[in-house]
């Protein structure tokens, strides 16, 4: 019996610091979808390099419509027997590729797998404070999963046996402070209209001073003391306590936009 084949979805846009990374992880997959949307760096020259160098690369320019849709389109165009669906940002380690690859050498246990997921941010792996060991689920049969539609953290769904494999995948997260600002700026714009939609717009007073001020805090407090973020260094604090404004804006943003 030969073995099934694997697809890979990317989905991109001005990601030329990341793609090379990214691809070379995955160059031995049978099938790579590339889904661009507008990109004005260098990330269309380096993903059609790849196919010079005799990987099979299909790229698909196309408008973007979200982040979970987008993601939905980049796994419909997949032909493979199973999908490993990436961001442009992530990086399979080496014992995780080899692991994926002797994965299919006979009938897989499971139809979807889980896979750790190690987030960095200003370089440092963020190792404790509910940041490790994240799991996701990436790899899955064709045609059994997508991901839910909502405007940012969106998951997938998937019904049926699942296991998690026992390597990491990379998360390139945030490699400078500009990034990770900017990040949390748009995704507590994106937040804010999730709490819209589900009316979670802190109209009355003690509702505003508990989401906004409280929760932020008693968030930070949980993470870094209790569940040890404290002993990842700088970055740790950091990445605590910008979380935790991060949430506060979310929370903000919807009272804010609610006043109209």
């Amino acid at each position: 019996m030969s073995s099934p084949l694997l697809s890979v979805a990317i989905i991109t846009h001005n990601e030329e610091q990341n793609l090379p990374r990214t691809l070379a992880g995955v160059a031995w997959a049978d099938e790579i979808i590339v889904v661009d949307s507008g990109s004005t760096d260098r990330t269309l020259e380096i993903a059609r390099s790849f196919n010079t160098r005799g990987y099979n690369v299909r790229i698909i320019e196309r408008p973007w419509p979200g982040f979970a849709a987008q993601k939905n389109f980049a796994i419909a165009e997949c032909t493979g027997d199973w999908v490993l669906s990436l961001d442009a940002d992530e990086e399979l380690t080496p014992e995780l590729q080899q692991e994926i690859r002797k994965l299919f050498t006979e009938p897989p246990l499971a139809d979807a797998f889980f896979i750790r997921r190690r987030n960095l941010f200003l370089g440092r792996w963020i190792k404790r404070g509910g940041f490790y060991p994240d799991p996701k689920l990436r790899l899955f049969r064709r045609g059994s999963a997508q991901f839910e539609d909502r405007p940012v953290h969106e998951t997938i769904v998937f019904q049926g046996e699942t296991a998690i494999l026992d390597n990491d995948l990379i998360h390139h997260a945030y490699p400078t402070l500009s990034t990770y600002i900017e990040h949390m700026e748009r995704y507590s714009s994106l937040g804010a209209e999730i709490l819209i939609a589900k009316g979670r717009t802190s109209r009355s007073w003690l509702a505003f001073v508990w989401n906004v001020w409280l929760v932020p805090q008693l968030t930070f407090q949980w993470n870094y003391f209790c569940r040890g973020g404290f002993l990842d260094g700088r970055e740790g604090l950091l990445l605590h306590l910008y979380q935790a404004v991060y949430a506060s804006w979310k929370y903000a943003k919807a009272w804010e936009r609610s006043r109209s």
